[in-house]
């Protein structure tokens, strides 16, 4: 039995290895990020926030959208970001990987800690899972939600990113996905309000994804 095991793990191996390597690898059409909207209903971004060359060089992602959004009806606002890669393989002239970052790595470095983490079902766009998690620096607190809009899927486990992304190169020669974030202010520990922020404006938000992250 161990010995049939062992072999079936070797041939699955093997054609793994044919079909990723054999298979071509496509670049879907998308639209650039520049051409995402400011004014989406009575939310408003002002100027667009451009990452420094390192930031770049750190995070290896091709497009991105970087803006606060504000609403005149709201006391907080929205932070959007949407960092699209075009493949998630390793730079042949760099040699750094162009994976996606999962935030929380990346957030003890800017001083906030992750003080709540939860992941939950979503209802708004196509649906599906993201992880919601408060964040705290000093006094200040936030929330945050974030998923990973791959090929179609919106996913927030980090291990069914990458074993999609194995398998959907392997199957359809793509490796592309987005990293999707929202930032909200907790301000005077309203949670409601900052909830409510994100559903409203998340929901104007995702019917739009599709054109700048591909399915």
């Amino acid at each position: 039995m161990i010995k049939f095991v062992a072999a079936f793990l070797v041939l699955s191996l093997n054609a793994y290895v044919y079909w990723y390597m054999g298979s071509e690898e496509v670049i879907p059409a998308r639209s650039e990020s520049a051409e995402f909207p400011n004014q989406l209903g009575e939310w408003q971004c002002r100027n667009r926030e451009t990452m420094d060359d390192e930031i770049l060089g750190n995070l290896m992602v091709t497009d991105y959208i970087s803006c606060t959004y504000s609403n005149p009806t709201k006391e907080n606002f929205t932070h959007l970001y949407v960092g699209y890669h075009e493949r998630q393989t390793r730079d042949r002239e760099s040699g750094k990987a162009t994976a996606i970052h999962p935030p929380e790595h990346c957030l003890p470095g800017s001083g906030w800690d992750v003080i709540y983490s939860k992941i939950v079902p979503i209802d708004i766009g196509p649906g599906g899972e993201a992880k919601r998690f408060v964040i705290a620096k000093g006094n200040e607190r936030a929330l945050v939600y974030f998923w990973y809009h791959s090929r179609g899927r919106i996913i927030a486990r980090n291990y069914q990113k990458i074993m999609w992304m194995f398998l959907d190169r392997a199957r359809l020669g793509r490796t592309d996905g987005s990293l999707v974030r929202f930032t909200i202010p907790i301000n005077h520990g309203d949670m409601e309000a900052a909830e409510a922020s994100f559903q409203e404006f998340a929901s104007a938000v995702t019917p739009l994804l599709h054109e700048y992250v591909p399915n």
